[in-house]
């Protein structure tokens, strides 16, 4: 009896906050940011974006830190094992839940070791190819995978990517086959794309609307639901033959999972406020994406549903796990 007591006691211990909730004055200190990626890419430029606004009105700075490798997973694996006590966040992009299907180890669990605090962007991938391609629509891409199957190649940031993931996707949905070519980002498929190497390439905003814009490249499709606002007159896949498709990236900020409810609270509604500002939403659009809060709950049901989504795409596509 005495010792299923002491077995009780330690329990509750162990899952009694060790620190004291000091809502009222949070923060007391200088907030870290990690994000997986490398400085001066579209995660690090978001988590600055919003680190910045959010920390004027919490009035602490938010201290953006790369922790690059592995898809971001280093950067996760850190703050998942931090202190619950909303000092280390983590800025985590759709890779997070494309990681969560695609590895058979991580040292962290990708939905229930984190408390999802607010969606920041939603930005889709565009469908590209050079200025003097013989396709001139997406509906001419589909129709020449399905007249030679498995020959038509791709080109994407890498095998495992959410561009790849996105290719897969849509030839499943379409029901043709394509080859699959990546590369090592998508400073490399744009290159190979430009060389003549891949007729096409599956590519985010920030990689290629500058070429499309000086008239090298060619958006044939959006993989968002609707027209992405930077390339209005570019339809989405889903009005070009393969209704339903729709695929976008996002970045949020997640923390530890055990977060107090007043700190997590007080964090997204920050977030949210800041993501209201004209010149976040601005900056956010020039980098390609859409700003749009969401609650805590909100953010971690999508979290699960894309992290489930890609399990099982990557199941279908046979994609060795890591």
């Amino acid at each position: 009896m005495q010792r299923r007591h002491l077995m009780q006691a330690g329990a509750a211990l162990a899952v009694t906050p060790w620190f004291p909730v000091h809502a009222e004055t949070y923060p007391e200190r200088p907030i870290r940011m990690l994000q997986g990626f490398a400085p001066g890419g579209n995660a690090d430029n978001i988590a600055r974006v919003i680190g910045m606004e959010i920390g004027k009105t919490l009035g602490q700075p938010i201290v953006v830190e790369s922790q690059s490798g592995a898809g971001g997973t280093l950067a996760a694996g850190s703050v998942a094992r931090a202190k619950p006590d909303g000092y280390t966040l983590l800025l985590a992009t759709g890779g997070h839940a494309v990681a969560g299907a695609l590895y058979n180890t991580l040292p962290y669990r990708t939905v229930q070791d984190f408390d999802a605090v607010s969606t920041i962007t939603f930005f889709p991938f565009l469908v590209v190819t050079t200025a003097e391609s013989k396709y001139k629509s997406f509906s001419d891409v589909l129709a020449a995978a399905r007249a030679a199957p498995g020959s038509l190649a791709y080109g994407t940031a890498g095998i495992g990517s959410t561009h790849h993931l996105a290719g897969e996707l849509l030839a499943k949905m379409a029901g043709v086959q394509m080859l699959h070519v990546p590369y090592r980002g998508d400073s490399a498929s744009l290159t190979a794309l430009l060389s003549g190497d891949v007729p096409f390439i599956i590519a985010p905003p920030t990689a290629v609307l500058s070429n499309i814009k000086g008239g090298k490249l060619r958006a044939l499709a959006a993989t968002g639901p609707q027209r992405w606002p930077g390339l209005p007159d570019v339809p989405p896949v889903a009005e070009q033959g393969v209704a339903g498709y729709d695929v976008r990236s996002w970045a949020g900020v997640l923390a530890p999972a055990g977060l107090p409810k007043p700190v997590l609270d007080r964090l997204n509604a920050e977030i949210n406020k800041a993501l209201l500002l004209p010149a976040v939403k601005a900056r956010l659009e020039e980098m390609g994406g859409e700003a749009r809060g969401s609650t805590p709950e909100e953010m971690k049901t999508m979290v699960a549903n894309e992290t489930q989504r890609w399990s099982q795409v990557v199941a279908d596509a046979k994609i060795p796990k890591q």
